[in-house]
C-alpha cells in the first residue's frame, strides 16, 4: 500500500520501493526489509509514521474481539457515541467510515496497520474523539495492531471458528486472550467461555452470571426490551433488534460508551433505541425474507434460536478453503430449528462445492431432511417457492455480501438482490 504525501510517500510494501520513500517496518514485513534497504528507501516505524500522518493521539481508540458480534457490537458503539454529539470513525468487517461518511469498501476485518493509520489520518482530519475497531484474531496473531494504543477493550464471546489457520481450539483462545493482557479498560462477556485477562480496569457484562452490567429483566418478543443495572446506576435497553445475541451487543457497547464518556442515562437510552442494526444482520429484505452473515454453529444457533418461533425454511452452506470441522455442526444446528433445510454453496473458493455440502450433510441426522442445491440462486429460489403464508426463510452464511468467490474468481453475488429479482420475476 502506498500513501501519499506532499512530497514523499509511505508503503510497507518493499516491492513499491523507490529511493528515498518511507518504508514503514513492521512485524508483517521485516522479512522484506533487505529488498527496501537495496532500494535506498528509509526506513520508518510506527510512531515515525504516525507523526508524518498528523494522526491525533488524543483520539481514543476502542477494540472488540470474539468469535461473534464484533461488527454490530462496533456499528452499535459508533452509532452511540455519534448519537451522542462526539465525532466517531470506524473500520472492520463492512469498510471504513468517519462521521457517517464511507471512507473505504468492504475487506479484511482487521487491515494491515499502514491501512489503519491512513484511517486514523483522515479521522484526525474530522477532528474524531473515538475511532472503533474489529480486532480479528488472524490480526492479533499477525500483529496487525502493533503501535495502536487502546483506550477500551470489549470480549464478546468465544466459540469454534477459523481452526484452519489456528489448528487447535486452544490457540484460538490464546489468540483472543492476547490483546487482553495489559491495563487499558475492558468489557468481559461473563456468560461466554472464559478467557483469561488482566482484571485490572475491568467491567463484565452479562445476564446469567454476576457481572458488573449485569440485566435484571428482560423480553424478546418484540424487539428488545432489558433492564440492565449496575451498583450505581440503572438503564433500559429499548431495541428494534431481534435476539438474545442482540441483547449482549447491545449491553457491551452500553457498558464501553458508559464508562467512556459518562452520558445522562436518558441520553444513552435514546441513542441506543436510534441504532437501527446492521445491514446483512437478521435483515428482512422483503416479507418473511432475512438474511444474516452468521457462518458459524453458534452464530448459526443463536440467530435461529432468535426465531424459533416462525417455521424456518433454512438456505445454508459454508465456506471452501476454511475449517472443515464445523461443517456438520452447522447441519445439526440447522436441522434442529428448520422445517425445511437447503443447503447450498456459500464462498466454495477452491474446494469443490459438493465435497463441502456433504461434509455438512454430516450432521443430520436424518438425511431426507435436506435438499442439496449446489447453484447459490437456484437454493434461493427454491426456498421461496416453498414459502407458505407463515414461513420464514433466513439466508445464511453472507449477509451483504455482494460477491461469491469460485475457484479464485469473484463473482457478483448478493442475496438480497438475488431474492429481489426471484421475487420480482414472480409478478
Amino acid at each position: 500500500m502506498i500513501l501519499r504525501l506532499k512530497d514523499n510517500f509511505i508503503t510497507d510494501n518493499s516491492l513499491e520501493c523507490e529511493e528515498g520513500c518511507y518504508f514503514l517496518l513492521t512485524s508483517q514485513n521485516e522479512k522484506f526489509s533487505k529488498q527496501a534497504q537495496d532500494k535506498h528507501a528509509r526506513f520508518i516505524d510506527i510512531k515515525e509514521c504516525k507523526r508524518l500522518l498528523n494522526i491525533d493521539e488524543n483520539i481514543k481508540l476502542i477494540g472488540i474481539t470474539g468469535t461473534n458480534g464484533k461488527t454490530t457490537t462496533a456499528a452499535a458503539i459508533y452509532s452511540i457515541l455519534l448519537d451522542l454529539g462526539f465525532k466517531c470513525g470506524l473500520c472492520g468487517t463492512r469498510g471504513a467510515f468517519v462521521n457517517e461518511v464511507q471512507i473505504d469498501e468492504k475487506s479484511l476485518t482487521t487491515q494491515p496497520i499502514l491501512k489503519t493509520l491512513a484511517y486514523l489520518s483522515h479521522a484526525s482530519e474530522e477532528k474524531c474523539d473515538f475511532f472503533v475497531m474489529e480486532v480479528s484474531s488472524h490480526a492479533l496473531v499477525q500483529k496487525r495492531i502493533e503501535g495502536l494504543n487502546f483506550t477500551a477493550k470489549i470480549f464478546t464471546n468465544l466459540t469454534q471458528d477459523h481452526l484452519d489457520f489456528h489448528k487447535t481450539f486452544e490457540n484460538y483462545k490464546q489468540a483472543k486472550e492476547s490483546f487482553f493482557t495489559d491495563e487499558s479498560l475492558k468489557f468481559i462477556n461473563k456468560d461466554s467461555a472464559m478467557i483469561k485477562f488482566n482484571v485490572r480496569n475491568c467491567f463484565t457484562y452479562g445476564l446469567e452470571n454476576p457481572a458488573y452490567y449485569h440485566v435484571k429483566a428482560y423480553a424478546l418478543e418484540e424487539g428488545i426490551n432489558a433492564l440492565v443495572a449496575t451498583k450505581e446506576q440503572k438503564y433500559t435497553i429499548d431495541s428494534s433488534l431481534l435476539g438474545l445475541f442482540n441483547l449482549y451487543n447491545l449491553l457491551a457497547a452500553s457498558a464501553c460508551v458508559n464508562e467512556l464518556v459518562k452520558p445522562k442515562l436518558e441520553n444513552l437510552e435514546k441513542a441506543i433505541t436510534h441504532f437501527g442494526g446492521v445491514c446483512g444482520r437478521v435483515e428482512k429484505v422483503s416479507e418473511g425474507v432475512i438474511v444474516d452473515f452468521a457462518h458459524t454453529p453458534d452464530g448459526i444457533e443463536k440467530v435461529l434460536d432468535a426465531l424459533k418461533n416462525k417455521k424456518l425454511i433454512v438456505v445454508f452452506g459454508a465456506g471452501g478453503n476454511r475449517d472443515r470441522t464445523k461443517r456438520p455442526l452447522m447441519g445439526a444446528v440447522v436441522e434442529h430449528f428448520a422445517k425445511r433445510a437447503i443447503i447450498t454453496s456459500d464462498n466454495p473458493r477452491d474446494e469443490n462445492p459438493k465435497a463441502i455440502i456433504r461434509d455438512i450433510l454430516e450432521g443430520f441426522k436424518d438425511k431426507n431432511r435436506a435438499l442439496l442445491i449446489e447453484n447459490r440462486k437456484e437454493a434461493i429460489k427454491k426456498a421461496l417457492e416453498l414459502k407458505e403464508k407463515d414461513d420464514l426463510v433466513v439466508i445464511l452464511g453472507k449477509g451483504d455480501e455482494n460477491y461469491q468467490e469460485i475457484q479464485g474468481v469473484k463473482y457478483d453475488f448478493n442475496d438480497k438482490i438475488i431474492v429481489k429479482e426471484i421475487l420480482n420475476q414472480g409478478k
